[in-house]
């Protein structure tokens, strides 16, 4: 996975194989059973993640056993040489514990010099793996005990396998990368704080509608805060005419942090306001165009505001 040379003999690998007729050329993968447990590798065009059904020999249940067992199989080069394992190549993982349902990863300095994509790939493949075991929420990468920071300096911090998104299944070349540049709240609640954030997700997703769940997910950096109810849920996001309707439940009404109505709505407008094809963002609440939020009352669309950013 980590060294070129390493990848480019798994290319002419497969080359080689296909061109003696031993794989058949544009066969489908297998479906993947939802409720099985499953192996995550980066496919060998390196565009995207596969899953592989995986039954564990150790139960899951002997929690330290299997962590094991799984760093071990995803430092294998998988049968099928359309796969890359995540934890092959000369980047060694040289240690890792388990603490209140936080698996931390550390691996050595080599893990500096992977590519962007494929490094965020690595990651996703990595931690779709591991928080499928019921003792293990989030996943932290550290590189010689230094947490990891993606390459604008921000921590990068835990990772959910909602942090990937991920659709059942295992057709190659529908997961893409992108990076998304968000929109937060300062301490004071006053004004926004752009980050920027890499995300692989399935393609028949919006960028639009991933944008707003991601603010919704909020930070995961402490240089910025959130600015929307985690509990709100997204009913419909539709683009016409360069205008994104978004449309969302009735959780979205709460205020649970101390930022300004202002701040919250612009978070969310600056963020889609970032794709070309987006002028303007206007919300609804169940369907309903206007409505008051916080102290403020919501009609018409929003165009972007860059006198509230910091």
């Amino acid at each position: 996975m980590f060294g070129i040379g390493k990848r480019l003999k798994n290319r002419i690998a497969l080359f080689l194989v296909m061109a003696l007729g031993l794989m058949t050329v544009g066969c489908s993968p297998k479906a993947v059973d939802p409720e099985a447990f499953k192996l995550f590798y980066v496919n060998n065009n390196e565009t995207g993640i596969v899953a592989v059904e995986y039954e564990p020999e150790n139960e899951l249940s002997d929690v330290d056993a299997v962590i094991s067992e799984l760093i071990e199989q995803l430092g294998k080069m998988p049968e099928r040489l359309q796969y890359e394992a995540p934890l092959t190549g000369d980047v060694k993982l040289i240690g890792h514990s388990l603490s209140d349902n936080l698996l931390t990863l550390n691996f050595g300095i080599e893990y500096m010099d992977i590519g962007r994509t494929v490094e965020i790939l690595d990651r996703a493949a990595i931690v779709r793996t591991f928080t499928q075991l019921p003792a293990v929420d989030y996943v932290t990468f550290q590189v010689e005990g230094t947490p990891l920071a993606d390459h604008y300096g921000n921590i990068i911090g835990n990772m959910s396998a909602d942090t990937f998104i991920f659709n059942v299944g295992n057709e190659i070349n529908t997961y893409e990368k992108i990076e998304l540049k968000l929109y937060f709240a300062n301490e004071a609640g006053d004004k926004l704080v752009p980050v920027y954030r890499s995300v692989v997700y399935n393609s028949n997703i919006s960028m639009e509608r991933l944008a707003v769940e991601q603010i919704i997910k909020g930070p995961n950096t402490d240089i910025c805060y959130p600015t929307i109810s985690k509990d709100a849920k997204i009913n419909s996001v539709n683009v016409r005419d360069g205008v994104c309707y978004v449309d969302f439940d009735q959780a979205f009404l709460t205020e649970p942090y101390k930022v300004s109505a202002e701040v919250a709505l612009y978070s969310i407008v600056n963020t889609i306001a970032e794709f070309s094809d987006v002028n303007k963002v206007a919300f609804s609440v169940n369907g309903e165009a206007t409505f008051t939020f916080m102290d403020f009352e919501i009609s018409g669309p929003y165009e972007r505001n860059l006198d509230i950013i910091e």
